[in-house]
């Protein structure tokens, strides 16, 4: 053994499981995405693998999906951050696609829908600067433009970056006489390896946040 390396002891076997779930939603916001299909018409689908960077907004999309197709063709798109009191619209449009016939691989149960916002029961609002529309009902909408597009390791997946080009609040959720989103009163929808969530009560504040509130007492 080399000076820099080191030995831990071994961890106690009724402290942790050796599994292998099928998947790691292992807590992320859900998100809306709608993009335009070729004719012209809107797309909406629920995305639970999304992250943010500064301006950056990542998606990790199927492969097969209508969503993945839209935005390798029409790289225009609205990511929207639905509150936790939509989670039943949201739910709605779980098993629903715009691509007609249904792509394989598919789970069970998935159909074509032409008006997913209908069916959600969804209004769509015109936005500032790209095609698809805004879903009227979500507090967070985010207007982007896709900058690249590319295969997981798997080939089940796309990965797209997408650079967020205006962002629209629901006055509620912001801050007075800012920029900032209000964390107390901002309830994002959270999915948690297939279940939906909200947030509890706050724990505390970042050194960094500009929304700081007083600590909590411990």
């Amino acid at each position: 053994m080399t000076s820099d390396e080191h030995t831990y002891p071994s961890a106690n076997p009724g402290e942790h499981l050796r599994i292998e779930p099928r998947i790691l939603y292992f807590g992320t916001p859900v998100a809306l995405i709608s993009t335009l299909n070729g004719d012209g018409t809107p797309n909406l689908a629920p995305v639970s693998s999304v992250w943010a960077l500064g301006m950056t907004v990542v998606l990790g999309l199927g492969a097969t999906g209508q969503t993945a197709r839209n935005l390798g063709e029409r790289p225009e798109l609205v990511v929207h951050l639905p509150s936790c009191d939509l989670w039943e619209r949201v739910e709605r449009l779980a098993p629903l696609t715009g691509r007609d016939p249904v792509p394989e691989g598919k789970p069970p149960g998935c159909r074509f829908e032409a008006d997913e916002f209908g069916a959600a029961g969804l209004t769509a609002r015109g936005a500032d600067l790209v095609g698809p529309p805004r879903v009227a009902e979500c507090p967070l909408q985010l207007e982007a433009v896709v900058r690249d597009v590319r295969p997981d390791a798997s080939g089940a997946h796309v990965v797209v970056e997408t650079g967020v080009v205006r962002v629209h609040a629901q006055e509620g959720v912001v801050v007075p006489g800012t920029d900032h989103v209000d964390p107390g009163r901002w309830r994002p929808l959270v999915y948690s390896f297939r279940h939906y969530f909200g947030l509890g009560p706050e724990l505390g504040h970042s050194h960094r946040s500009e929304t700081g509130r007083s600590p909590v007492s411990r």
